[in-house]
């Protein structure tokens, strides 16, 4: 009996030694969670305190020593593409862990003229230089080995006053193109019919038009999200004071318009050199007419869910600041309000860049970008920086 008890009770001791050994190997080989990679972002050493927004609104840095960053375009995966000016440079830039702060900088290439211009579409990147543009296709899959760039266009003029461009892809799908003035002040299209307008053409350079015209010099163009319509900045000459002549928003209604340079500035001001030629009753006014030099650059609607819905009202206009005034203006993002097409407001969205006492400044905004979740991205070409404005009081949307 005793033998009989002593099996029954090893059997016992080994099927509870087997469970209790079976939970612990269970235990053991239970997979880890991955650990969320987070990148170096150093701190930046801008005086960002000193920019002012309305109540609720927020301003950080996004990206840091981004030498001379002008024109945005973000990419299908997520690649924020910067060009600029006179640094010749095109950047990519990342945001790895998904954090609102960028992480990684490649530079694409050095070896461009003026690449202000950037536009993105259908995995492609265009950059217009001064007087071509080129397309580097299925970008996103070769940021550390950028392909050789396909030559879209070389044709358009040379010269570097006002060369520099600014581009975007249209609602009809058209790549839309502006040409400067190559001067301060002349009837430029004598010599070619291209000079002070806005072209367009498909996305292969074929079709090329003019569309608006008596354009002195955009660097901001975009779409309004209900009417489909186009605004656009435009840039007043110099030389006739500090009050005059204003720079302009614009609004085209129809293709082939004429917005008065360089005979009619604003609407109003006659030019003392061209004026006598056509008046400006022959001309289509401005939506607006901003402040004097203050050198409009980008202007974007409000198309997301983070800033309050009055914000979708308003044009959002980057007033890069005057060069040649004898007191500085400008050197903040601005707000034109808009009801039917037409402007019942024009006031401060954020300051600072400038100290009107001291006129010492930090920083240039030139173009701005709303991301997905609401917020929106402001580059600086004088700061070396882009900036990233968000609404406190709304439910920030995850991107991961």
């Amino acid at each position: 009996m005793r033998n009989r008890y002593s099996t029954i009770k090893l059997m016992l001791l080994v099927m509870v030694f087997g469970i209790f050994t079976s939970c612990k190997e269970k235990k053991e080989v239970k997979p880890q969670e991955t650990p969320v990679v987070q990148y170096d972002e150093p701190e930046s050493k801008l005086p960002i305190d000193r920019l002012r927004l309305p109540e609720g609104f927020k301003i950080e840095v996004y990206a840091d020593s981004i030498d001379g960053a002008r024109s945005m375009a973000m990419g299908a995966n997520g690649t924020l593409f910067v060009g600029t000016r006179n640094e010749n440079t095109v950047y990519a830039i990342q945001d790895r862990d998904h954090d609102f702060r960028a992480d990684n900088v490649i530079i694409l290439d050095t070896a461009f003229s003026m690449p202000n211009g950037i536009a993105y579409k259908d995995g492609s990147l265009y950059v217009a230089e001064v007087n071509r543009l080129l397309r580097y296709d299925s970008i996103e899959t070769k940021l550390n080995n950028p392909p050789k760039p396909v030559v879209v266009y070389d044709d358009y003029p040379t010269e570097f006053h006002h060369g520099w461009k600014y581009i975007a892809f249209g609602p009809d799908d058209k790549l839309y193109v502006p040409v400067g003035a190559p001067c301060n002040i002349c009837d430029s299209t004598v010599t070619d019919k291209r000079f002070a307008t806005i072209t367009r053409m498909d996305p292969d350079g074929s079709n090329r038009e003019i569309y608006a015209n008596g354009v002195r010099n955009s660097v901001g163009f975009t779409w309004h999200p209900k009417t489909g319509e186009m605004y656009f900045t435009d840039n007043g000459r110099d030389m006739l004071g500090d009050d005059i002549p204003p720079c302009e928003l614009n609004r085209v209604t129809k293709a082939g318009q004429h917005f008065g340079y360089p005979f009619c500035h604003g609407g109003v001001v006659k030019d003392p050199e061209f004026g006598d030629q056509r008046p400006c009753s022959e001309f289509v006014a401005p939506v607006q007419a901003l402040g004097a030099h203050v050198a409009p650059l980008a202007v974007k609607f409000d198309t997301g869910d983070m800033f309050p819905e009055k914000y979708k009202q308003y044009a959002f206009i980057a007033e890069h600041g005057s060069w040649n005034r004898s007191k500085k203006v400008g050197y903040k993002v601005a707000l034109v309000q808009l009801e039917n097409g037409e402007a019942i407001a024009y006031e401060t969205f954020l300051e600072g860049w400038l100290d009107e006492e001291s006129q010492e400044r930090f920083g240039r905004p030139v173009d701005l970008l709303f991301l997905e979740d609401g917020s929106l991205l402001i580059s600086d070409d004088f700061g070396d920086a882009i900036y990233r404005v968000t609404y406190e009081g709304a439910q920030l949307a995850s991107r991961s």
